[in-house]
């Protein structure tokens, strides 16, 4: 029996194998486009699981004839990068281009991907990224600004299937093994990723010699995945559910959508974040500190990771449902914001300006302010024109 998996045997080697991903892959796609000219680019990749990103980077760098070096995120460190930096510069000597393929990119920290700029600004490095996460989160601006981002769709379920039935093909299984009606049944447990969707019926053919059922594409998968798109609309569904019932102080529904949000895959920081947010915005001074309490939750999960980071979610969400609730902050900023748009820049008052040199206190800077805590000027701390200004 080969160790090699079905879905490694199964990578296409071409752009004319590969499935899905139309709008990059075909006529004047930035993907068609590159491999037409035999060129590379930095880019990053961003895409749910199993949508082709390894396979795009390897084609890319083998068309156009570079060095191509793959790392991981989750096993190499800052000294793996530095070896392939000092590869990449050997190889710019000999006129060689360097294509160094990062997965999971979202991995690397600061000082790692730092350690990427001036390499892929000057031309050592041709540098392609591949996340499941929004860049803009996990990739540092400079470097960011430095590459395409190229976003990848879900594979769709009739992609899927098409992908099974060529490995279907090259397992020499007959329709009457593998029918076209358990065809679909494993491309929708699979759920767009064509990496679970071969890995599914690679089991299946491990677990029997005779008709692939549902009952053996169930044993296979082992649970159906839950319904999560965390580009779709069901993402949105869910994370407002989740606010709302926070907002509503209803800690059971805030953590079942919790559970279901995390168990469709979800970067545990987003929902860090949102409760960061959520602490000021409908919390606020009701309760000050849940903004503590929800920035520690952030820290805590970019420390530990999942699942142990799970406890502190939990925690968090717990505390922030059952805490008093108050917009009197959401409210005041929106009332700031609104006045500065309808007044305009107003000057400072005199009495309120810096007042460095002699001249500037002559005319009036600083005139009758004293530095003491609690101090009231009797102009007050606003421009005339806003005496009236209430926020609160």
């Amino acid at each position: 029996m080969s160790l090699i998996p079905l879905a490694e045997k199964m990578r296409p080697k071409s752009l004319n194998d590969i499935v899905g991903h139309d709008h990059l892959l075909k006529n004047s796609g930035l993907i068609s486009t590159l491999l037409n000219n035999k060129q590379v680019v930095s880019l990053i990749l961003w895409g749910p699981a199993g949508t082709g990103k390894t396979t795009i980077a390897r084609i890319l760098a083998q068309n156009s004839g570079a060095d191509f070096i793959e790392l991981s995120a989750v096993t190499s460190g800052l000294a793996d990068v530095r070896k392939v930096i000092e590869h990449a510069k050997q190889n710019h000597r000999l006129a060689q281009v360097t294509v160094l393929f990062v997965d999971e990119i979202h991995r690397f920290n600061k000082a790692q991907q730092d350690a990427f700029l001036p390499y892929v600004e000057n031309g050592v490095l041709t540098l392609i990224g591949a996340t499941t996460e929004n860049p803009s989160f996990e990739v540092i601006g400079p470097l960011l600004s430095r590459m395409r981002v190229v976003v990848l769709q879900k594979l769709a379920t009739t992609e899927i299937e098409v992908i099974l039935i060529k490995a279907r093909k090259r397992l020499k299984i007959t329709t009457s093994i593998l029918p076209i009606i358990s065809v679909r049944s494993i491309a929708k447990l699979a759920d767009g990723d064509a990496r679970r969707a071969l890995g599914i019926l690679e089991l299946c053919t491990q677990l029997t010699d005779k008709k692939i059922d549902n009952k053996i594409i169930a044993e296979a998968a082992q649970k159906p995945l839950v319904g999560y798109d965390k580009n779709g609309s069901l993402h949105y569904d869910l994370i407002s559910a989740f606010i709302k019932s926070l907002r509503g102080s209803d800690a059971n529904a805030a953590l079942y959508y919790m559970a279901r949000i995390l168990a469709g895959g979800e970067d545990p920081k987003f929902l860090a974040r949102r409760m960061v947010i959520f602490a000021s915005e409908d919390i606020g001074i009701a309760a000050s500190p849940a903004l503590n309490l929800a920035v520690s939750t952030f820290l805590a999960v970019e420390r530990i990771g999942m699942p142990e980071c799970e406890y502190n979610l939990y925690h968090c969400a717990t505390v922030l449902a059952g805490a008093k609730k108050s917009r009197a902050v959401t409210d005041a900023m929106h009332k700031a914001k609104n006045t500065v748009t309808e007044k305009g820049n107003l000057p400072v008052p005199l009495h309120l300006r810096n007042a460095p040199t002699k001249l500037m206190k002559n005319i009036g800077y600083g005139k009758g302010y004293d530095w003491q805590a609690d101090f009231k000027h009797p102009q007050g701390f606003l421009p005339p024109e806003l005496s009236d200004l209430n926020l609160f």
